[in-house]
């Protein structure tokens, strides 16, 4: 597969991955899979944001995990097939005997979580340290704070945390000379849909086809009166891509269970296809990859498969139940317009 012209995949063995998912703010040719580093205090909520949205364990059962005493290493075979690095608290990457560049030089993103519910001002002064630590080798690394836990907190008093954070640390950097440090911010919790929000934010920083992508999703959603489409990454249920209009979390939560519903569904009433048509995006309909319900508040819901690991979710009005014919005509261009984008090898 052709390379897009924006860079080039950073490949982990000969064999080339049948989706261009495009070059990494510090990839350079021949290194591996894109990776997202977990960080952040002992017990601030790493593995168990691993486990929920990586590994589908219920959030009630990371009550019993164990606390990490050495790095953790797991590839992610999902659409993005990338890797997942859970760093122990108590290591000081600032020690010498660190090697900054086997950790920081090949990264996707810096995840930094901070639990919300204890006393965080260690937590941001280790954070400001490494931040500019590795801003001096590595300045276009996205830098994304996790403000975790905040399930049991009210709105007032978890926004005054959000700022209280980002007043800090923007203040440090300030003050050491960093003014546009690239870093974001997201309020989680692995007892909702926000943790998977916030991925779905991270890993849409790595996919240098996004801007494509919301195009064509808008020109789906304009052609066919949907009021929201995600392009969605079953496996993790996070979503690579949405249309332009804001992203409100019902209809989120809404796709995101409907996911949950048809991968339940298929695993009891499915069976194995031919591997060429999982994986290719197809220009033809495919009636056993679809599905569609109304639901009571007067929405329609709409799942067709793009291929192995995407699904294009959609939510419309009731009476656009009456055009599902010209509906699935739309996402079937929509499904040879990704295939262009993702540069597929036919």
């Amino acid at each position: 597969m052709p390379d897009q012209a924006s860079g080039e995949v950073a490949l982990a063995s000969p064999a080339k991955p049948k989706f261009n998912t495009g070059k990494l703010p510090n990839a350079k040719p021949g290194e591996g899979k894109p990776r997202l580093l977990l960080m952040g205090q002992r017990r601030s909520g790493k593995s168990s944001i691993s486990s929920v949205v990586f590994h589908k364990l219920p959030p009630s059962e990371t009550l019993f995990l164990e606390a990490t005493s050495r790095i953790q290493r797991e590839a992610m075979h999902s659409f993005m097939d990338f890797q997942v690095w859970d760093f122990p608290g108590q290591l000081d990457f600032l020690d010498p005997a660190f090697d900054l560049e086997s950790i920081f030089g090949g990264i996707g993103a810096l995840i930094w979580v901070i639990d919300a519910q204890d006393e965080y001002l260690d937590a941001i002064n280790r954070l400001n340290a490494i931040i500019l630590r590795v801003q001096q080798s590595y300045p276009s690394i996205n830098i994304e704070v996790f403000i975790h836990k905040v399930d049991g907190l009210s709105d007032d008093y978890k926004f005054d945390i959000q700022r209280d954070i980002i007043q800090r640390i923007q203040d440090e950097l300030s003050d050491a000379g960093y003014e546009n440090t690239p870093v974001s911010y997201h309020l989680t919790s692995i007892y909702d849909h926000s943790i998977f929000e916030a991925f779905s934010k991270v890993c849409q920083k790595l996919i240098p086809q996004l801007f494509a992508l919301e195009g064509i999703l808008n020109s789906l959603c304009a052609n066919c009166h949907m009021d929201k489409a995600f392009l969605f990454d079953v496996l993790s249920k996070i979503y690579i891509a949405t249309d332009t209009s804001p992203v409100d979390m019902p209809s989120y939560e809404v796709c995101s269970d409907y996911i949950d519903v048809i991968v339940d569904v298929s695993e009891v009433y499915g069976w194995d296809r031919p591997k060429k048509v999982l994986e290719e995006p197809r220009e033809q309909p495919c009636s056993d990859a679809e599905s569609a319900i109304l639901l009571m508040e007067g929405k329609y819901i709409y799942l067709r498969e793009i291929n192995k690991y995407l699904a294009l979710i959609s939510l419309m009005k009731s009476e656009c139940e009456k055009k599902k014919g010209l509906i699935d005509y739309d996402v079937n261009v929509i499904q040879g317009a990704l295939s262009q984008v993702f540069g597929y090898e036919h």
